[in-house]
């Protein structure tokens, strides 16, 4: 089936029969990445860009992965090497880019609500990989797909998001998207790393993590975004780690054995120590590979037809 929208701008208010589309076809994707030989004719004669404004590793090489496993004709664009660095405009970009006939562009952006902007202004379908600190759809649908094989559902599951709660873009999206799917969310870091308004959404606020831990059955650890911080949020690195690293000792203060994401990339010995990282409780490396999984899906959906609305997320 397709979605019920034409675009995947962020999670807050899509519907939980769209996120259980996406994580539903996102199992038979995997299966495919299993296969020897992992590829696809799905999108054959779809073309998709791939419009980074920002520095990506993991979201940039999963799309294009995704991508290229469905077979569709990718473009890779980088902001820094375009017309944008001699003052183009994002509009322009992506008209000058749709002229050329393209179908879908997965965006990263540095401003929250640029790929609303984009999706207002362009024909093609637009994906949000990432803008601002407001959301990143993708992370939080790959995060619920690993939560989802591990525990088979998501009614009343205890799930709290530790760390840079104001400068992440994957906690709201992973917010949103749980809650609609059943799930019992909180967060917990630093009264200076935690948005008031988060108690509005519903969201349990934890500023003690070993209380955290005691009530929760999974963790999503988040990396602390120096880049994106003013100075004199917290002392220092060191007493981050101190009151709210992710060790093995603290670990024995759970309740049940706790299941531990991270979004990567992952600051070791500062949000969360290696050993845990590593250890049989970590699925980080699991929702690697099902990022690509996620990506298929979500493109694979969405080429499938215009849907009822203009944008999924709005």
């Amino acid at each position: 089936m397709a979605l019920h929208s034409k675009h995947l701008l962020g999670l807050e208010n899509v519907p939980k029969v769209d996120i259980q589309s996406i994580l539903d076809a996102a199992v038979s994707f995997k299966e495919i990445l299993e296969r020897p030989i992992p590829k696809v004719p799905t999108l054959r004669h779809v073309t998709v860009v791939n419009l980074f404004f920002e520095n990506s590793t993991r979201t940039r090489i999963s799309f294009e992965l995704a991508e290229k496993r469905l077979s569709a004709d990718v473009v890779n664009f980088s902001a820094s090497s375009s017309s944008v660095s001699k003052g183009e405009t994002l509009i322009d970009t992506v008209r000058n880019l749709e002229a050329m006939k393209i179908d879908l562009v997965v965006m990263r952006h540095p401003m929250p609500g640029a790929p609303q902007l984009l999706a207002k202004h362009c024909s093609s379908k637009v994906i949000n990989a990432g803008d601002g600190s407001h959301e990143h759809p993708t992370q939080a649908l790959l995060d619920m797909m690993t939560i989802r094989e591990t525990f088979g559902n998501f009614e009343d599951l205890r799930i709290t998001i530790v760390g840079d709660i104001s400068h992440s873009r994957v906690a709201l999206s992973n917010i949103h998207g749980l809650q609609t799917m059943g799930a019992k969310v909180a967060v917990c870091g630093p009264p200076t790393l935690i948005p008031r308004a988060l108690e509005k959404l519903g969201v349990k606020i934890y500023y003690d993590v070993d209380e955290a831990i005691a009530n929760s059955d999974v963790l999503n650890v988040l990396r602390i975004q120096k880049e994106r911080q003013e100075d004199g949020l917290f002392p220092s690195i060191r007493e981050y780690h101190t009151l709210y690293g992710i060790t093995r000792e603290r670990m024995k203060n759970a309740s049940r054995e706790l299941v531990i994401l991270h979004p990567g990339p992952i600051n070791r010995g500062v949000e969360l120590d290696g050993e845990v990282a590593d250890g049989p409780q970590s699925v980080i490396l699991q929702q690697v590979t099902n990022g690509v999984a996620v990506r298929m899906a979500i493109l694979f959906l969405l080429s499938r037809g215009e849907g009822g609305r203009d944008e999924l997320g709005s």
